[in-house]
């Protein structure tokens, strides 16, 4: 490009300050200028060259603990680390036995969950702090498909004696069943998770907008407290799934709680209690106590002794945990034909917990200075769930509270969490019998607890009123749905009303019409701004959104109306002119043309334009028979602004250009509407797209492109001298002596006064 000079200085207020001089430029120079392209075939060659340095990036992206295993600091690290693991994994035991009850599994399987995923991410996790294992959400997914592949109604039998009691459930064919449709499940988790992660789809989480997901796990937390609810009053109700489960839970509760059972009610009260008390002291303590009160894992070990020693199970009917096998069970296969019946679930599953994990995930890593890759993060999590599946285990993700507790305690990296899965598998070797007599209600009470955190989430109602109505639409509309449609249905339903609120805001941007802030190169909304001034006869029209086929209609619209210039108008104000001529001629009658004026403003505006408003300034003929040979409007140049818009598509680029088409069809056929369309700010991608959708043919040209709105506003100023430059070639076929023309040039602008009279040469 050419030299452009360039000053930058300080004043004495040392405000920094810059000044350009520079020629105006547009498309059509820019391109004239030699640009380096980047060869595309020794680009490919490049990204797919094999080298050492690419293996090992390639093996440490893959197994990201190679990266900071072999730097350990043993002397600072490890006690922390032991530490915070320990402590991790007092929470993790009573979690992993109470979100097995969500999953609608044996306790025992929640125990496996705590294992084996734990130490799996410790190798290919990229996260240091956060706490793979169970979480209530997915539990509680888990569960609503494994009650609804494997309903109670399926497993009545008759009772062996032929007797006329009433059937009862085989409740060890149906938990069978429902681990069998929870592995199947995880299974098809993992795949779908790796699959992402290898095809680099990491970004599909931001798809679920924080209001959605805080608006979903609310819902899930109240579905989770409905089904903890006949755990913690000891009453006996089959376990729904679908839409309206909810509703159906509740009423079912509410019918059987005459039976409530007494001692498991109050068992589950003073936990509740207890816990609650628990959990405000470390909130409130948390800078004091050196590691969080273990209020969880205090209410297992007390409940199952007080349980063991005054045999609730046997005496009081109180439902405890029952049997945990000792040791690890046998790899198995999983049973592939249920994959179809679960694949869609699958799918909702593998998004919510991935994006749970990596919400944490980037918490902690903000907070502590390193990074995380969220393809990575999926692959570690699809391996996760699809290795451990084989070892019957459900689905995993990050849990909020376990990650708190390993981060508050110290810990450093994941050997933390490797500790704390060493400890779960001790309990499930040796000492997991010790659990059996826990009660249910217990469990219960753990769960809820839990959750008070989740409840806390119904505040953002009130922030998102006074933020933004659309973000509390959305968290409104994932609450309602997840609560009366189910989790799945309820997510899904969530994603497409979020998906149309983009939509509606894309279909219905903000318009302007933008004005000059004097002394600078800077345009704001006329509307807005008090000192904004317009330059006489241009239009400055901005949208803050791209153009395609949902709202190019729409945009065509707000143009006319913002810049008052519709084309079907200027044509039929010019055939009215053309059947007034038309009638003057016949009737004899003498013809003026009279007063034209345009002004040009290169710098300097005058007052009469502030705010927006331009004063019309053109003389009134006394007579009926006076023709004007004026523009219809005093807006000589539209200057489209498109510095937000980030694509175009092929519908938008043709309704653009049968705009600017039509404006110029009106130069074309009618000489007295001078009006250009003329567009800036564009981006270079959005150039790429407009050059492959051939947009620069016919009437359009590169020349009328302009990298600024300021470059497109000293362009457009030169159109105000084409209608003199008209009156000049009229003047020029005619007599001296029957025209006057008078040009005068104040030193603050250039103005130019045409003024011609004559009457027809010839008379009958």
């Amino acid at each position: 490009m050419e030299q452009q000079e360039v000053e930058v200085r300080e004043d004495s207020e040392s405000q920094l300050i810059y000044r350009i001089e520079r020629p105006v430029y547009d498309e059509t120079f820019i391109r004239s200028t030699p640009f380096k392209k980047p060869q595309l075939i020794a680009h490919l060659v490049l990204f797919h060259r094999c080298s050492s340095h690419k293996a090992k990036a390639a093996l440490l992206s893959f197994l990201p603990i190679l990266s900071w295993l072999p730097s350990y600091p043993v002397k600072q690290y490890l006690f922390s680390d032991v530490v915070s693991g320990l402590s991790t994994a007092v929470v993790q035991l009573p979690q992993g036995l109470a979100y097995a009850l969500l999953a609608a599994v044996p306790p025992v399987y929640g125990l496996y969950s705590s294992f084996y995923p734990v130490l799996l991410y410790t190798f290919f996790g990229t996260s240091r702090h956060v706490s793979i294992g169970t979480f209530a959400v997915i539990s509680l997914m888990i569960g609503s498909v494994a009650v609804r592949e494997a309903p109670d109604s399926m497993f009545y039998v008759l009772p062996a004696n032929g007797s006329n009691a009433s059937a009862f459930v085989d409740e060890e064919a149906r938990d069978a069943r429902r681990v069998q449709v929870a592995v199947v499940l995880t299974s098809l988790v993992g795949i779908i998770q790796v699959l992402l992660g290898v095809l680099r789809f990491g970004f599909v989480a931001i798809y679920l907008t924080e209001p959605l997901v805080r608006g979903f796990t609310t819902a899930a937390s109240m579905h989770v407290v409905i089904s903890q609810l006949k755990y913690l009053l000891g009453v006996k109700t089959q376990r729904f799934g679908g839409p309206l489960s909810a509703v159906y839970s509740v009423k079912a509760v509410l019918s059987g709680i005459t039976n409530t059972n007494v001692v498991t009610f109050i068992l589950g009260l003073v936990c509740l209690v207890f816990l609650f008390v628990i959990k405000d002291l470390n909130e409130r303590f948390k800078k004091k106590l050196p590691v969080p009160i273990p209020g969880e894992i205090i209410v297992v070990i007390v409940s199952t002794g007080v349980s063991y020693g005054m045999s609730l199970s046997a005496d009081y009917k109180v439902d405890v945990v029952g049997d945990i096998p000792t040791g690890l069970s046998a790899p198995a296969v999983q049973n592939f034909s249920l994959f179809p019946n679960v694949i869609t679930d699958s799918f909702a599953v593998a998004i919510v917990g991935f994006s749970m994990d990596i919400s944490l995930a980037k918490i902690f890593a903000l907070k502590h200075g390193y990074a995380v890759d969220g393809n990575q993060e999926l692959i570690a999590l699809g391996l996760c769930n699809f290795i451990s599946s084989f070892f019957q285990t459900f689905a995993i993700t990050s849990s909020m509270s376990r990650s708190l507790v390993q981060e508050s305690t110290g810990g450093k990296t994941q050997i933390a969490g490797l500790v704390a899965s060493l400890v779960v598998l001790l309990v499930v070797v040796a000492i997991g019998f010790v659990f059996q007599p826990l009660p249910q209600t217990v469990l219960a009470a753990i769960v809820m607890v839990n959750l008070m955190g989740m409840f806390r989430q119904f505040r953002d109602i009130f922030t998102l009123w006074r933020t933004s109505k659309i973000e509390l639409a959305i968290w409104l509309v994932a609450f309602v749905a997840s609560v009366l449609l189910g989790l799945d249905y309820g997510l899904l339903v969530a994603i497409a009303f979020a998906i149309l609120t983009v939509i509606y805001r894309t279909q219905s941007p903000r318009s302007a019409v933008l004005g000059h802030v004097n002394g600078t190169a800077l345009y704001c909304d006329v509307d807005e701004y008090e000192e904004v001034t317009e330059y006489e006869g241009i239009k400055i029209f901005h949208c803050n959104s791209s153009i395609y086929f949902a709202n190019s209609d729409l945009y065509v619209n707000a143009l006319k109306e913002k810049t008052g210039i519709s084309p079907e108008q200027l044509q039929a104000a010019q055939k009215a002119q053309r059947k007034q001529k038309k009638v003057n001629s016949k009737n004899n009658s003498p013809l003026k043309i009279c007063g034209v004026t345009h002004e040009v403003l290169p710098q300097n505006v005058t007052e009469e334009q502030k705010n927006g408003q331009l004063q019309d300034r053109h003389d009134e003929s006394d007579t009926e028979e006076a023709i004007f040979l004026e523009p219809l409007t005093s807006v000589h140049s539209i200057i489209l602004d498109w510095t937000s818009a980030n694509f175009i598509d092929s519908v938008g680029a043709k309704v653009i250009k049968q705009v600017s088409g039509r404006m110029f069809f009106v130069i074309k056929e009618y000489a007295a509407v001078d009006v250009q369309v003329v567009i800036a700010g564009c981006n270079r991608a959005l150039l790429a797209e407009l050059d492959a959708l051939q947009f620069f043919t016919g009437v359009m040209s590169t020349d009328m492109m302009f990298p600024t709105v300021h470059d497109a506003v000293l362009h457009s100023s030169r159109k105000s001298f084409s209608v003199a430059t008209f009156l000049r070639a009229l003047m020029a076929n005619m007599p001296a002596s029957v025209h006057t023309l008078r040009i005068s040039a104040p030193e603050e602008k250039h103005h130019i006064f045409c003024f011609v009279c004559f009457f027809p040469l010839f008379q009958d």
